[in-house]
């Protein structure tokens, strides 16, 4: 039975691993976050309170479980609060992975961590993990700056680069397509970038692929991300399509006309076939994961 440690558990990604492994016994798991408690009440899990850029609090923990897999699901991913934040956006996607590797240097265990397609500079798209990396900001520079942590750590690591993760879960942030839907269910305009072109990523597809990252023993870094590339303004229309909202709220802008304090790369479209080969990867398309986000959202069921 392997032991698996979670960080980042009450977020989007986090309580989606939570449900993934809940129902599968071949796994001891320990969940942890910054809060207190699990924010799902519904399903019972081991939990614990961690800080991971508390490093004294990282050690303490991860000596004493001793887990084989670390999954490192925390991160700060507000891209404009990163750039006028940066002390505490380092703290978080630097620091905290740098506390990470240390331990499972110390215990031998492998990490699986989460990146973004922001550390491209989106010039190009259809970037493949060989790809030349190239931040645009600060947000980006952080995430990159975790991943060559990793890199040059000599540990057994996996990184999984994805893109505009959407879904539901207790007490979320709000993504993409949550945003999207809460101002077109109360009839606000919105305006949606037509030149910010990626591959949306349902949550339980990256959930997933961490889980088959364990089984298949990946290592190096991998693309994972949805299986159709759309503009901002495509996603929102197809969510009105799913969801029955009127698309004639959604207006076409260009990414400099929107009120964002950091810049962001425009075309990011990833190349998913390494992650098909290497561990099963196998994206739903954007219909599918909105159909499915929408029977959470209304209570049909949660995987």
């Amino acid at each position: 039975m392997k032991r698996v440690l979670v960080c980042g558990s009450n977020g989007l990604l986090g309580q989606r691993l939570a449900r993934l492994f809940h129902s599968d016994d071949e796994y001891e798991v320990l969940h942890s976050s910054h809060h207190r408690s699990f924010v799902q009440s519904d399903i019972l899990i081991d939990y614990t309170q961690l800080d991971i850029s508390n490093r004294s609090d990282v050690k303490s923990l991860v000596t004493s479980f001793r887990p084989d897999v670390i999954l490192n699901a925390a991160a700060m991913t507000n891209v404009d609060a990163c750039e006028r934040g940066r002390e505490q956006a380092w703290k978080m996607n630097v620091t905290a992975v740098e506390n990470l590797v240390e331990v499972s240097r110390r215990i031998d265990a492998k990490l699986i961590h989460i990146s973004t397609d922001y550390v491209f500079d989106g010039k190009t798209g259809q970037y493949t993990e060989t790809d030349r990396v190239n931040p645009v900001n600060y947000y980006g520079k952080t995430k990159l700056a975790g991943e060559n942590v990793l890199v040059s750590s000599g540990i057994n690591y996996c990184i999984l680069r994805t893109i505009v993760i959407y879904g539901t879960g207790v007490s979320v942030r709000n993504n993409y397509a949550l945003w999207v839907i809460n101002n077109l269910q109360e009839k606000k305009p919105i305006h949606c970038a037509v030149d910010q072109i990626s591959n949306p990523t349902y949550v339980h597809d990256l959930a997933f692929a961490m889980k088959q990252c364990i089984e298949y023993n990946a290592d190096g870094i991998y693309h994972v991300a949805g299986a159709e590339a759309v503009s901002r303004y495509e996603f929102a229309i197809r969510i009105a399509e799913v969801f029955g909202f009127d698309p004639e709220l959604i207006s076409k802008v260009k990414s400099s006309d929107l009120p964002q304090l950091a810049q962001r790369p425009l075309h990011t479209t990833f190349v998913v076939d390494k992650a098909k080969r290497t561990f099963m990867y196998n994206p739903m398309n954007i219909t599918q994961g909105l159909k499915l986000l929408q029977e959470e959202l209304t209570g049909i069921h949660l995987n």
